[in-house]
C-alpha cells in the first residue's frame, strides 16, 4: 500500500473526502516526525512505538578502494510494533 492508497482507505473508513483524509494523514506524519526530531517517543497503545536510535561513529571501509573511512554518528528513526498489532498479523 502506498501513501495515496492509505489516504483512500482512511477516507473510506472515516467517511471523509480524500482531501480531508490527505490533510489528516499528512498531519499525523508531521506530528510524528516533529516529535522524533525533538527526541521524543510517540507511543500508540496497541499499535506501536516510534523512537529515535542513536548510532555511534565507527570505522568502515570504502568498498571500491578498501581504504578505511570514518562513518559519522547519526540518529535513526525506529518503530517497534505493539502486542495488538503483532497479534493481528500472526
Amino acid at each position: 500500500m502506498n501513501k495515496q492508497e492509505l489516504i483512500g482507505e482512511v477516507a473510506d473508513a472515516a467517511g471523509l473526502t480524500k482531501g480531508d483524509a490527505s490533510k489528516a494523514v499528512e498531519a499525523v506524519f508531521g506530528v510524528i516526525s516533529s516529535a522524533l526530531t525533538k527526541g521524543d517517543e510517540v507511543r500508540l497503545v496497541g499499535f506501536g512505538t516510534f523512537s529515535v536510535s542513536k548510532r555511534k561513529a565507527s570505522i568502515g571501509r570504502n568498498p571500491r578502494t578498501g581504504e578505511p573511512m570514518t562513518i559519522k554518528a547519526s540518529s535513526q528513526p525506529k518503530f517497534k510494533a505493539g502486542k495488538v498489532l503483532k497479534d493481528s498479523v500472526n
